[in-house]
């Protein structure tokens, strides 16, 4: 069993949904808390500054170095509650004895107006989204070993013991669900990781529906041309 609890979606829902139809891809990336993810993202969005970072909400309190509005917005329980009744949140998780959520009015801003994002969220929520709006992109990052990922978690210093072994059993849960992703990257070598995690979103940028959006007026002068 994993020790996350969803309890269902925002009712700013159905507008992203409508809102999922024009030109903005939508990407989820998925992966065991050790497993590389965050580090993955943020050079991808270097290579890709085009593309817009989901900032999630939490409870939890900053680790070293985290800036609130940049990496999350951090937010007492009382304040998420809030949002929550008011129907801000796509949907919300209680992972790891903290809340997480994602923001549903300014994610539907965003692909609305044709912007490419990404959400950083677990398997549970990465269902969720895929429920709501069919052309997600899902994509789980396994780490090659599960002594590398004890030995990654040990490494950040920011867990007892006791913490990890419960990571790692969660994180057992997790992979168990990396086959209903659309695509799963083996985070072995750093370098070759972010190159695929490129790759997929250079090529999902191509498919048919989003180009036919996007090109709406070339492809009508094309069918308009005349020998």
């Amino acid at each position: 069993m994993t020790d996350s609890v969803r309890d269902g979606t925002a009712a700013g829902a159905p507008s992203l949904a409508r809102a999922a139809v024009t030109a903005g891809n939508l990407y989820v990336v998925a992966a065991p808390s050790g497993g590389g993810k965050t580090s993955l993202v943020r050079a991808l969005l270097a290579r890709e500054p085009d593309i817009r970072l989901s900032v999630s909400f939490t409870t939890r309190p900053p680790r070293s170095g985290e800036r609130d509005g940049v990496d999350y917005h951090f937010v007492d329980e009382a304040t998420f509650m809030s949002h929550k009744r008011a129907g801000e949140f796509l949907e919300h998780a209680y992972v790891h004895g903290n809340w997480y959520a994602t923001s549903a009015t300014w994610l539907a801003r965003q692909i609305a107006a044709g912007h490419d994002v990404l959400l950083e969220i677990d398997w549970q929520g990465a269902q969720q989204v895929r429920a709501l709006i069919a052309s997600t992109v899902r994509i789980f990052i396994l780490p090659p070993s599960l002594e590398l990922l004890r030995a990654r978690l040990e490494k950040r210093g920011q867990d007892a013991l006791a913490e990890i072994e419960r990571r790692l059993d969660a994180a057992r849960e997790e992979i168990r669900h990396s086959a209903e992703f659309d695509y799963v990257i083996i985070n072995q070598d750093f370098a070759a990781a972010v190159d695929d995690l490129a790759a997929i979103v250079r090529a999902s940028r191509l498919r048919a529906a989003p180009q036919q959006t996007r090109h709406a007026a070339l492809i009508e002068s094309l069918l308009a041309s005349r020998q």
